[in-house]
Parts: C-alpha cells; structure tokens; sequence
C-alpha cells in the first residue's frame, strides 16, 4: 500500500477522495470495454450486472452497501459511524462507471491488441485514482472498510485479508458466472493482470504526488 499523505483540510480531502473515485471509475469502464476480465473488487458487481441486466454502476453501489452493512454487524460498537461516508463515496464511484461506460461506448474494439491497451489504460487509471484515494486518508472504500473490520476481530494482518478477500470475490464470480450464464464472464486474463499491477501503479505514482503534498495540506 502506498504511504499516506497527511492532508489536514476536510474540504481538500473530499476533492482529493472525490477525484480519486472518478478516475478509479473511469478505469474500471475502461476494463469492461476491453471485456477481458475486470479487477477483483468490480468482478461480482460486473457479472450479477449481466444476470440482472441491471447497470454495472448501480449493481456496485448495491454491493458496496452490503459490504458497509457487513462492517456494521461485525463491529457494532466498535464501528465509527464516521465511516459511513463511504455511502456517498460508492454512490459516486457506480454512477461515474455508468456515465464513463457511454462515453466509451462509440470506441470500436476490433481485436486483441486494441482489448489489451483499452485494459491497460483501465488498469493505470485504477491504480492512479488509488494512490489519490490514500492520499485523501479520508473514508476507506467499502470494500477496504470491510477487510479492516474483519481484521479488527481476527489475529488475520491486512495484507493477508485483502488477497483472501480479492481471491473470494474472483471465486463468487466465476460461481455466479458458471451457474447463471453458463460462461465464464468478468474473470480473464485482464483479471490476474489487475491484481498484479493496480498495486504497483500505485506506487509508482507515490513520488510525482508528495509534490503535490504541500498544496493540499
């Protein structure tokens, strides 16, 4: 995980988280449009998407308020009511996949090349609006929110969680996939290539922002 930036205005932190979501978003509809394979926390709001014929935007604010109730019933007192920003934030998050996904739809994909460097956009975009995310240090994505609280109960570390957690989502996707489409769908190679280097990219972008450090803070 990239190092947290400390950024202590609330009103520049919600720009900074905000601007962090809609690009991740971006980069998540730029993944469904090389269709090979999305990353592992958009990868079950994808596929009940094309069992529900719902929109991928508003079956992932579905899902990330089941995460956000989940974090409530496994804290209860312990939970910081604070958190449930993150309401707001993934109501964002899915109605900006939505609106990226018809901006992308007239860019004609006609091959495997043309799906890979639509997936490898996707892929710098999600891991760009991640490193904008920690830089806020704001609220946690519902998803993340929902590692840390499992943590906060089990003797399990977080990074350990988060692979656990990424793993069984790809898993509940292929089982969702397998059973109600009878295809494997929102699970390819574009999949493994997310989990791999989303969190690189990340990184990578660590530097070029601690510039950007002292006009937030």
């Amino acid at each position: 995980m990239t190092k947290k930036f400390k950024i202590t205005h609330p009103f520049k932190r919600t720009v900074l988280l905000s601007i962090g979501m809609i690009i991740m978003a971006i980069g998540v509809a730029f993944s469904i449009k090389a269709e090979l394979g999305t990353s592992s926390i958009s990868s079950v709001p994808y596929v009940t998407s094309v069992i529900s014929g719902l929109s991928v935007g508003v079956t992932t604010i579905i899902i990330n308020c089941l995460f956000i109730i989940a974090q409530i019933l496994i804290l209860r007192k312990r939970y910081n009511w604070f958190q449930l920003l993150q309401l707001p934030a993934v109501v964002l998050f899915g109605v900006m996949i939505d609106v990226a996904g018809i901006m992308l739809k007239p860019i004609p994909v006609s091959n495997y090349f043309e799906q890979w460097v639509l997936c490898i956009i996707g892929i710098l975009l999600v891991g760009f609006g991640v490193s904008l995310e920690v830089m806020a240090n704001f609220v946690t994505t519902p998803g993340e929110g929902l590692v840390l609280a499992i943590c906060k109960v089990t003797p399990i570390k977080f990074g350990n969680m988060k692979v656990i957690f990424d793993v069984i989502l790809v898993c509940m996707a292929i089982v969702l996939s397998l059973a109600f489409l009878h295809r494997l769908d929102g699970v390819r190679e574009g999949t493994v290539a997310s989990a791999i280097f989303v969190g690189l990219i990340s990184k990578l972008f660590t530097q070029p922002l601690k510039k950007l450090k002292t006009r937030f803070a």
